[in-house]
C-alpha cells in the first residue's frame, strides 16, 4: 500500500491558532503586538549587534528607517496567515525575536513554521530551540498531521537548523519564488505526527536542565538524544 493509499479514519481538519501564549523554560511565545513588541522586537533585529546576515534570505529587510520598519510590524502584527509571535525572555521579559505559524491549510492538516526572525542574543542558544520546539508542539495540538519548514536552497543555515531540528528533507521547488528580485530555489522539509513523538521527546529531553553543565553547556546533542528516541 502506498502513502496516497493510507485510510485517515475519522478526520477533522485541524484547528487555526488562537492568541493564547505558549510557555517554556527559556521563553515565552506570546501573538505578535505592536504596541508590546515594537521596541523590543526594533532593537532586537536592527539595533547595536544585530546581526548583519539576518535579512539576507527573508522576504522583508533590513529597514533604513523605524518608519519601514514599524510598516512591516503592522502587517505582520496583524495577519491571520502567518500568525506570528514574539519570543519574548522568561527571565527579563526582552524580546529576543519572531517567528511564525505560515501556509496553513487546516482541511489537509499542514502547516509551516516560517519567517523565523531571531535576535542576535537568541542565536544558537536554548531560547532558540524552545522556540521552535513550542510552535512545533502548537502545531501538532492544532491537529496537524504534517509541519513544514521551507528555505532559500541557498541558506545554508536555515538547512542546518531544519535537520538539527528534527525535520526530514524533501526537496527543491526550482524556481519557485522570486524574492527582492531574485530567484529563490525552495528547499522543503517535514516532520508528520507519526514522526513527532520521538522528535518531541528529544527537543523535551535536551530542553531539560540536566542536559546542561554548570556552565550552561549541552551535555547531549539534539541529534544524540533523537537517535535514542526513536
Amino acid at each position: 500500500m502506498s502513502a496516497a493509499d493510507i485510510p485517515v479514519p475519522n478526520w477533522q481538519p485541524a484547528k487555526l491558532p488562537d492568541n493564547r501564549t505558549l510557555e517554556g523554560r527559556f521563553v515565552r511565545l506570546e501573538k505578535l503586538d505592536v504596541a508590546r513588541h515594537g521596541d523590543g522586537f526594533w532593537a532586537a533585529v536592527q539595533g547595536p549587534g544585530s546581526d548583519p546576515k539576518l535579512w539576507e534570505y527573508l522576504w522583508s529587510g533590513p529597514f533604513e528607517t523605524r518608519e519601514e520598519f514599524d510598516v512591516f510590524l503592522h502587517n505582520r502584527a496583524t495577519a491571520a496567515d502567518p500568525w506570528a509571535y514574539a519570543v519574548v525572555d522568561q527571565k527579563t521579559g526582552t524580546v529576543d525575536g519572531s517567528l511564525t505559524l505560515i501556509n496553513m491549510v487546516p482541511v489537509h492538516g499542514r502547516i509551516e513554521i516560517g519567517s523565523v526572525i531571531f535576535g542576535a542574543g537568541m542565536q544558537r542558544t536554548p531560547k532558540g530551540t524552545e522556540a521552535v520546539y513550542l510552535l512545533a508542539k502548537e502545531a501538532f495540538t492544532l491537529g496537524n498531521r504534517r509541519l513544514e519548514w521551507s528555505c532559500n536552497d541557498l541558506n545554508a543555515r536555515s538547512h542546518r537548523a531544519a535537520l538539527r531540528f528534527g525535520f526530514r528533507y524533501e526537496g527543491v521547488f526550482r524556481q519557485h519564488q522570486v524574492i527582492k528580485g531574485k530567484n529563490r530555489d525552495n528547499a522543503w522539509y517535514s516532520i508528520t505526527d507519526g514522526e513527532w513523538p520521538a522528535v518531541r521527546t528529544a527537543f523535551e529531553a535536551w530542553l531539560a536542565a540536566e542536559n546542561f553543565d554548570g556552565n550552561g553547556q549541552q551535555i547531549k546533542t539534539l541529534e544524540e538524544l533523537r537517535g535514542a528516541a526513536v
